[in-house]
């Protein structure tokens, strides 16, 4: 009787030692350090944190509309109307009404990309992204304005390889930039950056590091300007995103940490946010036809007593 084994037993003994060999040889399977993903960009390491808690928001009316005029051109137009904040030494906000326009052109194809917009006050934008090979990029970004010393130039070089990123940044003002991002592991990657503002006699290094997952990303970031950046994004379901960041400046000790949330319906967004100054806000975006989005804009501030509250049409 000593050596009876009930019938059974042996068939479970081995499925639960089936299941246990499962679990080790998924923790201790081996990751091909030869063949990572590529990361995002450093400058995007913050990417889904500003798409949720940072949106276009805006005070006053906005309609903007776009016409096609064939698969790669089209044309914009652009219409604003609210106050604009001016300097003061009074802690509440001081606005006066404004009102512009703005044409816009565009173009776009499987390799290039090329925008203009021109504004009533005189300022003209321009942005350009070209393909020169599968893995190298230019970008430029240009700001002409009337006002002296106010205009800037910007050139970017993107070089995407199997597993890292690089990026060389030229601006007037003696401006030199350079980035490194490499994936160390199939969810981490490690950065870094050193720029030289030769205008201003100004230097800098930067680190940086970024997590995800299918569920969530957290990215950091610190720089020898004193600038601290920590943002977590967590993925409550296909629809509902929920995001928090932090800013600290340990030359300045200027701290300011927000929470919020992202809520992407059928035919609408909403986001939302509440930071440690007190300030509430909400963007909602709606379509309410093919090619026609409604907008609503808001931002509390019940300590500065300023109240922002926006609303806009899209068409095209």
């Amino acid at each position: 009787m000593a050596g009876f084994v009930p019938p059974g037993t042996t068939l479970l003994g081995n499925e639960a030692t089936s299941e246990s060999a499962k679990k080790i040889n998924e923790v201790h399977k081996k990751v091909d350090y030869l063949n990572l993903p590529c990361p995002i960009p450093y400058e995007e390491l913050h990417r889904e944190a500003l798409m949720s808690l940072k949106p276009e928001y805006f005070e006053g009316m906005r309609f903007d509309f776009t016409k096609g005029l064939n698969q790669k051109f089209s044309l914009s137009h652009s219409v604003m109307m609210g106050p604009m904040e001016i300097p003061s030494q009074s802690s509440e906000a001081i606005k006066i009404p404004t009102a512009h326009y703005e044409f816009g052109a565009n173009f776009i194809d499987q390799k290039t990309m090329l925008i203009g917009r021109v504004l009533t006050d005189g300022r003209v934008n321009a942005r350009v992204k070209c393909d020169l090979t599968d893995d190298l990029a230019l970008k430029a970004n240009a700001q002409l304005t009337n006002e002296p010393h106010m205009s800037h130039v910007m050139l970017n070089f993107d070089y995407k390889g199997k597993d890292y990123r690089s990026q060389l940044q030229l601006g007037n003002g003696a401006l030199f930039g350079a980035s490194y991002i490499q994936s160390v592991t199939p969810h981490m990657s490690l950065g870094a950056e050193v720029f030289w503002a030769g205008q201003h006699r100004k230097s800098g290094v930067g680190y940086a590091g970024r997590y995800e997952t299918d569920k969530m990303v957290a990215a950091g970031q610190v720089a020898s300007t004193g600038l601290m950046a920590l943002s977590y994004v967590q993925k409550v379901s296909e629809k509902v995103s929920l995001a928090t960041d932090f800013m600290y400046n340990y030359l300045s000790k200027d701290v300011t940490a927000s929470v919020g949330y992202d809520y992407a319906l059928r035919q609408a967004r909403l986001r939302g946010k509440i930071d440690s100054n007190g300030c509430t806000s909400a963007f909602l975006e709606e379509r309410l036809n093919m090619g026609l989005n409604f907008v609503l804009s808001a931002e509390l501030d019940h300590k500065k007593k300023d109240y922002k509250f926006g609303f806009g049409l899209t068409v095209g």
